[in-house]
């Protein structure tokens, strides 16, 4: 099979809580071989199960704060004051030069922040449920049935929907398959684009024989 020399795709899911992005996102790297999870680095505690260097790179603040002045993150964050959250620069920027692609978790802020840091590098989704009331329903399944709880969650997720202008594609995760589908398919179109096969010039004046 022929191949033309490429830059990797920095793909950013964005949704808000209970729309199915992190069940997507492992559908995707179950059927991408190419396509790789940016960790972040977290200085919130793990979780029971969680492991340093595969679901976060966990580190206090005074090392976190240490990567920001050296600018060790494409993109941080100090969320609702508490813990701060960031994408390591050095290996992104490795992926991305050696042809693979990354897939990013993260909110509408982090990514403007990465389109800023990466530009011409990013494809943004923003995955929208089927309807409030679908969404609402989810995140009784996750919060209970405390009212204020559930408010307060709404809420947030208002707020995060109303950015889903800010990104190249919507797409609406009603039926799963499909929704994983169309994930596909603007990950092997943004892989295609002319701007991102690097080998193209190369290839083409070889055509010649």
């Amino acid at each position: 099979m022929t191949s033309v020399a490429r830059r990797g795709v920095c793909l950013v899911l964005a949704a808000p809580s209970g729309a199915g992005k992190s069940s997507l996102t492992r559908a995707l790297l179950a059927t991408e071989a190419e396509l790789s999870l940016s960790i972040s680095v977290t200085t919130r505690p793990p979780r029971p199960g969680e492991v340093d260097g595969a679901h976060y790179h966990f580190r206090d603040q005074a090392a976190f704060d240490a990567m920001v002045a050296a600018g060790g993150f494409l993109e941080w964050a100090r969320v609702l004051g508490r813990h701060s959250y960031g994408t390591p620069r050095t290996a992104v920027e490795a992926a991305l030069a050696a042809g693979r692609d990354v897939v990013f978790d993260i909110d509408w802020q982090g990514h403007r922040n990465l389109r800023t840091a990466l530009p011409g590098d990013v494809v943004g989704v923003f995955v929208l449920p089927p309807s409030l009331g679908a969404l609402e329903s989810r995140l009784h399944s996750r919060a209970g049935e405390d009212p204020a709880e559930i408010a307060r969650r709404m809420g947030l997720a208002r707020e995060e929907i109303s950015h889903w202008a800010e990104f190249d594609h919507v797409v609406v995760n009603d039926v799963f398959e499909d929704a994983v589908a169309e994930l596909r398919a603007i990950l092997h179109a943004a892989r295609s684009a002319t701007a991102r096969q690097i080998g193209l010039a190369g290839f083409v004046g070889g055509l010649g024989g």
